[in-house]
């Protein structure tokens, strides 16, 4: 997965989709397992796509400063999972809780701007300020334009709002990372690293006690097949970056056409309605992808190394 050219913005709608549809899934659990339980079954289900990748890590090298960034890729994500639902079991609203951490590609943008020196041009520039009120608006939680007032009154310092902050940063920072893995190794290579994050944390997580095993043999089926489609997501995104996307587009992309396939597959196959909010979001995310996707031939030509 080493393709040039545009493939990147292929590779990420992929990961949208695969987010998308893991979007869906995680619905169905979501209220049955813990934060910790939740990554467990998300491990296990990431160990089915081994297979996938497998060929392709004995055919390819890999350095060790690029494992290292992509065991730490791992560790930032899987401490962002467990900060949103800290969050939540911390007394947060999810129509606060939601939209705040969904806003974690803000933190990539500066990262690759600042750090990375990327370069936009206009048209990308003005879809990065379509695409961040995009996600709020397919956020599914509407407090913030029918109270906008209750909204902004819940903020303050309690703990669930930490964990929100502390989600929405290493989110960011995880994409982030994951650029600068690729810039060392292969896709293959980096999404194994992070498995070997997961499964590590997994098992700190197993013998601190954190996991419950009470789940029925629906949960941890439905928790896997969210966990192989979560995992293939990731797995899209690090070819995207390897592919020369810019974190600062993959990310954005990434970010706002997730909820956009999780709420039109949620109305195909889970009957639910979309508010007039929710449409929107879909046109603006559609349209910000589109314009996130455009560049220049200069900016085709640029070195996206770190």
């Amino acid at each position: 997965m080493t393709e040039k050219n545009n493939n990147w913005i292929f590779y990420s709608i992929a990961a949208a989709l695969c987010w998308g549809v893991w979007g869906v899934v995680a619905k169905l659990i979501s209220e049955n397992v813990n934060p910790y339980t939740n990554h467990f079954l998300f491990t296990a289900g990431m160990l089915a796509t081994i297979p996938v990748i497998f060929r392709k890590l004995k055919k390819q090298e890999a350095n060790r400063k690029g494992i290292l960034w992509g065991l730490l890729s791992g560790v930032f994500a899987v401490i962002g999972n467990v900060a949103v639902f800290k969050s939540f079991t911390s007394g947060g609203l999810a129509a606060i809780v939601i939209p705040v951490t969904n806003l974690y590609p803000l933190v990539t943008i500066m990262f690759a701007l600042i750090f990375f020196k990327e370069k936009l041009n206009w048209v990308n520039a003005a879809g990065i300020l379509l695409a961040i009120p995009a996600v709020v608006l397919l956020s599914g939680q509407s407090m913030l334009f029918e109270n906008p007032a209750l909204f902004f009154r819940q903020f303050g310092l309690d703990p669930w709002m930490f964990y929100s902050m502390v989600a929405l940063f290493f989110w960011g920072i995880f994409s982030a990372t994951q650029k600068i893995t690729t810039n060392y190794i292969s896709a293959e290579w980096a999404y194994g690293a992070f498995i070997v994050s997961s499964v590590v944390l997994s098992m700190l997580f197993v013998m601190g006690g954190q996991v419950d095993f009470s789940f029925t043999q629906q949960t941890f089926w439905l928790g896997s097949l969210a966990g192989t489609l979560n995992g293939l997501g990731v797995l899209c995104s690090f070819a995207a970056y390897r592919a020369e996307g810019k974190a600062s587009q993959v990310t954005t992309i990434a970010g706002a056409l997730q909820p956009v396939f999780t709420i039109l597959l949620a109305i195909l196959f889970l009957a639910e309605s979309v508010s007039y909010v929710e449409f929107t979001g879909i046109g603006v995310a559609i349209v910000a992808a589109l314009l996130l996707s455009h560049e220049t031939k200069v900016q085709r030509d640029e070195s996206h190394a770190f």
